[in-house]
């Protein structure tokens, strides 16, 4: 064909060299099940090993007592595990970034610890030390200044709330008391990720100086005695509290209907924008999976769990209830916003990220914010679960179950994969071990560290090999 034909416009159609058109295709549950299929083989198994683990487990410990899989035992868990998922759902934001914080566990202890006092007291400008008190208050002011140096505006506000309210004196009514711990937990991650972005002290070496300092700092604060949480029914209700069966119903149609409405109007809004999108078939039948697990737990948790005549213990646990609200906020936070895309662009590759125009520091500095203000909404569940305030809250194994809980889930240790599932599958698996073990009286405390210990590190060695596998592809 001549080339005047060609600058003449005169080829046939097919002949033309072809324009650029847009992925319009539309995956059906054989295309959902391949791509599955093939991220797997490509190293990338999502949360398939601590799935994987909770079957294994839970079959073992079916073997090791017949009141493992009782309705009274595995509706204790959701409470047993929730602080561990809730500090292991800000630990997944840092983890992203292929960081760490060591600190997040004993900083939402002091948290809690200050929110303990400042009800039980009544005043925290009398119940906590003097210097502390100050301390405190030009803390807050100084990472007030810092969050907005940062650009942080956001955790700038939200210490500036906590501020006034430990000014005024208004966290003697314990829902104040609460948000202030968070507040002040916000402030702690503002100054966390101060050190870490803009100084540039590595994250081990400043959480773990910090680690070690609020273990120093809760001391101070209780005086040498814990703060019976107890007394306090909201506080109490956090771990032990159970919604109504109606209201478990509800929330239940709720979590489920929701997601299955927004994800089909995602697929027909792709559909006709002409872009990628999973069919109607893969959506009703992820959604269909969801929903059949959602009614066996409901039906679960409509019964009474008591084997006590005289209490009855029905519905979905609150804590549960908890774990699952934030998992579903951090979801959308990490996959529907230009920020979470950020994030894990920052934790794949920093300094392609930096080149693209990211605030490197900006996000670094987020994600230890709200690292630390879930943890102090985490020493804030511990302190319900252990039913005080205690000298050590948030020291020992707290920290690392976190850790462990994340890790074991899914998230990688080296940053750009994971997702806040993660932290809630990791937690299960976390708590079902000593739960387990301890329904055998004859089995060791020892063994629950032996194991979870032989889990981390498998979880990790899947990690790092399912890197390698990628990498060579």
């Amino acid at each position: 064909m001549s080339k005047t034909n060609v600058e003449a416009g005169t080829l046939p159609q097919d002949d033309r060299p072809s324009e650029f058109s847009l992925d319009v295709e539309e995956r059906s549950i054989a295309d959902g099940v391949r791509s599955w299929v093939i991220n797997l083989r490509s190293g990338n198994p999502g949360a398939l090993p601590s799935v994987l683990g909770l079957v294994v487990l839970g079959l073992i410990f079916m073997q090791v007592s017949s009141q493992f899989l009782t309705k009274y035992n595995l509706g204790n868990i959701p409470g047993q595990g929730a602080y561990i998922a809730v500090t292991a759902l800000g630990l997944v934001f840092v983890l992203l970034l292929g960081e760490i914080d060591l600190s997040a566990a004993t900083a939402g202890g002091t948290c809690a610890v200050v929110a303990a006092v400042a009800v039980s007291a009544g005043n925290l400008h009398t119940g906590l030390p003097t210097f502390m008190y100050w301390c405190l208050l030009g803390g807050m002011l100084i990472c007030i200044g810092l969050a907005a140096w940062l650009r942080t505006y956001t955790a700038a506000v939200v210490i500036a709330v906590g501020l006034v309210l430990v000014v005024t004196n208004l966290t003697q009514h314990l829902i104040l008391a609460l948000i202030a711990a968070v507040c002040i937990g916000t402030a702690i991650g503002v100054f966390n990720g101060y050190l870490v972005a803009k100084v540039g002290i590595p994250s081990f070496v400043v959480t773990l100086a910090l680690f070690l300092a609020w273990q120093g700092v809760e001391q101070f604060g209780l005086k040498g005695q814990p703060v019976n949480t107890t007394r306090y029914d909201l506080w109490h209700n956090l771990t032990y509290g159970n919604l109504s069966v109606l209201w478990s119903w509800i929330f239940i149609v709720v979590v489920v209907g929701g997601y299955a409405a927004y994800t089909l109007w995602a697929s027909l809004s792709a559909k006709r924008a002409g872009l990628a999108r999973d069919g109607v078939d893969l959506v009703l039948a992820r959604a269909g999976i969801i929903a059949l697990v959602a009614v066996v737990v409901g039906l679960f948790a409509s019964v009474n769990r008591n084997t006590n005549i005289y209490r009855v213990i029905e519905g979905v646990p609150v804590p549960a209830v908890i774990a699952i609200v934030l998992m579903i906020g951090c979801t959308i936070a990490l996959t529907k916003t230009t920020w979470g895309r950020h994030l894990y662009a920052t934790g794949g590759n920093i300094e392609a990220a930096r080149r693209a125009g990211i605030d490197v520091v900006r996000m670094k500095v987020n994600a230890f914010t709200l690292c630390s203000a879930f943890g102090a909404l985490g020493g804030i569940m511990l302190a319900s679960s252990q039913s005080s305030a205690s000298l050590d809250l948030g020291a020992g194994n707290a920290l690392l179950f976190s850790v462990a809980a994340a890790v074991i889930g899914g998230t990688s240790l080296f940053g750009g994969r994971g997702k806040p599932r993660d932290a809630i599958i990791g937690a299960l698996v976390i708590t079902i071990i000593p739960n387990g073990l301890g329904l055998r009286a004859s089995i060791g405390p020892q063994w629950q560290q032996v194991i979870t210990g032989i889990v981390l590190l498998l979880a990790a060695a899947i990690d790092a090999v399912s890197r390698k596998r990628a990498a060579r592809r």
